[in-house]
């Protein structure tokens, strides 16, 4: 944030916003007319108060410094974090136009947050002044036989639902709706087997999805058939592919192995949810490693989760990698900084070493969708004759067609104004139906331009 006396870009704060009405509405708050008393210190923080259709203007503070990410303190009823308040201040902040002066102190009500934050935070630090009692590793092992036994008995009721879908005929499938896959997924969860009863879901869209339906449904069949197989005959399989297919089929696992410090740049983040969950999804990549990792947070369904890093930031610390053949998620462990703004980028390679990354990735975990992936020198154009998009190479060498949910997202056109005919660096996920770009760097500017 300050330690280097650089602010955050107005993208870098919109990307915090947990949905598009926030985005929206923290735009329109973004300017000096509703702010009053705004302020900001070195250490990391900026306040102000926003006038509100009430009598009292709302009290917004934002610790930006905290190295788990932005925390946010707003008087406003919104439940959404953060609020649009917060964001709007932020991007007041972000203007560097003299409205959020810097250096100052807090006021009272915003320095008795921040002060009550950080005794929190040395709470936590502190060692616990009883030791916790030691868990039974009998119980725990017995407790994970039986789920085990459990999950064996719903992987072989499926097995035979497969089968007798497939000897029937997949037009049943249309015929009977919805409810036989619901049905079968309510099993499955019985069998405490979450990740089975995910996909079984998923079956239960595929007849009412268009033509060709019967194809897809035949191929997802197919690879819920290969998960059953790889649980029923996990003792036969390598380590790395076995904790690969426990964690497919919804075990917890923990991290493992030493931790992993580098300078790790935030290339993306983005949520995806359900009737049950909020899952959001962070890209880093390590500058010393060049790796990839991908932290997941989760929150209850329509609040978004607590992790939030703005793309474009770098931050400094140690993540601790997942079990898994090819499994790229890590948990994040002490940070040293704060993240601050970078115009490093990731290297990038061609369309077809992207899509041969991807079918190297498929050979540790074979259930993966996409796998992340930066492009370089590629401009996004029409595939010819259709109405489809592409990332093509600039010498036209190859080309990768984008997936049609990025055709029909908005970044996709700001992904075309950037590159005004011009070649892009663009990082994204390569998979099955082809790439999702979701960030991207012009080539006269090391900004990052968030497309999701």
């Amino acid at each position: 944030m300050t330690q280097q006396g650089v602010r955050w870009t107005a993208d870098q704060v919109l990307a915090l916003a947990p949905d598009a009405p926030s985005r929206k509405a923290g735009s329109k708050l973004g300017v000096a007319g509703p702010w009053s008393e705004a302020g900001s210190s070195g250490e990391g923080t900026v306040w102000g108060l926003c006038k509100g259709s009430g009598s009292k203007p709302y009290q917004t503070v934002v610790d930006i410094a905290d190295p788990a990410g932005p925390a946010y303190k707003c008087s406003c009823p919104s439940r959404k974090f953060p609020c649009k308040h917060a964001l709007g201040l932020l991007l007041v902040w972000a203007g560097a136009d003299g409205t959020v002066p810097e250096n100052g102190e807090p006021p009272a009500w915003a320095g008795e947050w921040l002060a009550a934050r950080r005794t929190r935070a040395e709470t936590r630090r502190s060692p616990a002044t009883e030791p916790a009692a030691p868990a039974d590793p009998g119980a725990a092992r017995r407790r994970a036989e039986k789920r085990a036994e459990r999950i064996t008995a719903g992987a072989t009721e499926l097995e035979q639902r497969l089968s007798d879908l497939l000897r029937s005929g997949t037009a049943t499938a249309e015929q009977a709706g919805y409810g036989l896959w619901e049905e079968t997924a309510a099993r499955m969860v019985d069998a405490q087997a979450p990740g089975l009863a995910a996909r079984v879901r998923e079956l239960g869209a595929i007849p009412a999805s268009g033509p060709g339906w019967p194809v897809r449904l035949l191929e997802e069949c197919a690879l819920l058939h290969l998960l059953d197989q790889g649980w029923l005959h996990r003792d036969r399989l390598p380590d790395e592919l076995a904790a690969t297919v426990r964690s497919r089929m919804g075990l917890p696992a923990q991290p493992e192995g030493p931790p992993v410090r580098d300078r790790w740049l935030v290339l993306a983040q983005y949520d995806t949810a359900d009737s049950r969950l909020t899952t959001r999804r962070i890209w880093l990549y390590g500058t010393e490693s060049r790796r990839p990792a991908l932290l997941l947070a989760y929150g209850a369904a329509g609040r978004a989760p607590a992790l939030a890093l703005p793309v474009g930031l770098a931050l400094d610390a140690e993540v601790t990698a997942y079990p898994g053949a090819g499994q790229l998620r890590v948990d994040l462990g002490e940070q040293f900084t704060a993240p601050v703004p970078t115009t490093h980028r990731p290297p990038g390679v061609r369309t077809d070493e992207a899509a041969a990354r991807y079918g190297e990735a498929l050979r540790g975990d074979p259930w993966v969708e996409s796998w992340p992936v930066t492009l370089a020198d590629v401009v996004p154009t029409r595939a010819e004759g259709a109405r489809a998009w592409q990332l093509a190479d600039v010498d036209g060498g190859s080309a990768l067609p984008l997936t049609p949910s990025a055709v029909s997202s908005p970044g996709l056109w700001r992904m075309v104004a950037v590159s005004g005919g011009a070649p892009l660096t663009v990082f994204g996920e390569c998979g099955h139906e082809g790439f999702t770009p979701l960030a991207a760097w012009p080539q006269d500017s090391g900004e990052t331009v968030p497309l999701c």
